[in-house]
């Protein structure tokens, strides 16, 4: 039985290894983006990107609203913040949490869009 994934002749196609070498990526730049697409990897965290794609929000409200304890809810804040995904600004004794900027948005749309292909 032959794997259809395997080229049945070894061949190099040298411009063509050429070319994508050139454009690869060093290897530190591609950890980051393993990074960032785990923070992505947990549902919890995609549904506070989602509220947080309609309001700013504190703490107390994100977790009502997700039926969460407000501590479940700050540790995953937490790794959404160093994952430079949210921000945080102060108001009296409250945190508001909103998006870092658009492209946070824009990556989880796009995600959307080719799911729905």
């Amino acid at each position: 039985m032959k794997n259809s994934a395997i080229c049945e002749e070894r061949v190099l196609h040298t411009e063509v290894l050429k070319a994508v070498r050139s454009k690869m990526p060093k290897d530190e730049r591609l950890f980051d983006l393993a990074e960032l697409f785990k923070i992505f990897g947990d549902s919890t965290r995609m549904k506070i990107l989602f509220v947080l794609f309609e309001a700013e929000v504190c703490t107390c409200d994100l977790a009502a609203t997700l039926n969460m304890t407000a501590s479940a809810v700050s540790h995953q804040l937490n790794s959404l913040k160093r994952a430079k995904l949210i921000k945080s600004r102060r108001d009296g004794k409250s945190v508001f949490y909103s998006l870092a900027d658009d492209h946070v948005k824009t990556i989880i749309e796009m995600a959307t869009e080719h799911l729905d292909e």
